[in-house]
């Protein structure tokens, strides 16, 4: 399939989705929506087990399409029209981030601004490079946050840190980042591809069905209480122990071989 904003490769059992708008530091509009949810479908159809996203150029992602939002206010005189479609396509986005049964790395190589910052915190683990540097942009320019930041930031950094972030839009590097508890890893610039790759190769070779439900579980934690979650940690694991990865884990087990994990 072709893209005009995407580049979409498999590499090893992995679904590379590199956001290719480097002019435009791959700001976020209705293109990128539209193609980001078909690199996904692709991705899945192609075999992958595991993604990785990243940006082209120096930027990882920017936010919303600011001079996409002029455009759009100026042609039907609706200030807010970028906040209609565009947007509501860019938050199933993320959704399909959460609700894609296979691992999603985020491989950070420079700037997450806004609804891009968001982007990589939707994903399931993620490795900046050093040069990175995110923000949570809205507050610079009289928005709210969207993308999950309300959501995601409170849950990972706790809330005054997360209320600091969200109303001031200080920007903070990769390693502020790793600190406050944003993310999983800090690498160089030079090995971020490969240690996103490598990552993502290694998760691929999991039981990706069970990674699938510990994403699941993951985000019913935070509506649940501890009986619900213990009960739905049961269903979880009913499904898992009836599953083809689970025998061969055991065999591979009791053999004393590694297992051949085929995400079933």
């Amino acid at each position: 399939m072709s893209y005009e904003t995407i580049q979409f490769e498999m590499r090893k059992g992995v679904g590379l989705v590199t956001l290719n708008r480097p002019a435009a530091l791959n700001a976020l509009n209705l293109a990128v929506a539209h193609e980001f949810r078909s690199a996904f479908s692709e991705a899945r159809e192609s075999g992958a087990r595991a993604i990785v996203i990243t940006g082209a150029g120096r930027a990882f992602c920017a936010g919303g399409d600011v001079r996409e939002m002029q455009r759009m206010a100026e042609g039907d005189g609706n200030v807010g029209a970028f906040f209609e479609e565009p947007l509501k396509l860019l938050h199933e986005s993320i959704l399909l981030i959460r609700r894609t049964p296979l691992p999603v790395i985020a491989a950070v190589n420079g700037v997450a601004s806004g609804g891009g910052c968001n982007l990589a915190l939707a994903c399931d683990l993620v490795v900046a490079c050093e040069s990175a540097r995110f923000n949570q942009a809205f507050i610079k320019i009289g928005l709210t946050p969207d993308c999950g930041g309300t959501f995601l930031l409170p849950r990972l950094v706790g809330i005054h840190r997360a209320a600091e972030l969200l109303m001031t839009g200080d920007m903070i590097d990769a390693r502020r980042a790793y600190e406050m508890g944003m993310i999983n890893r800090v690498v160089a610039d030079d090995d971020l591809m490969n240690e996103a790759l490598t990552m993502a190769e290694r998760l691929a070779q999991a039981p990706t069905a069970s990674i699938g439900r510990i994403k699941w579980l993951l985000d019913a934690s935070a509506a649940n209480d501890f009986a619900a979650q213990l009960d739905l940690e049961h269903k979880a694991q009913v499904q898992s122990g009836q599953s083809q990865d689970f025998k061969e884990g055991i065999a591979a087990f009791l053999e004393k071989r590694p297992p051949n994990f085929v995400g079933g």
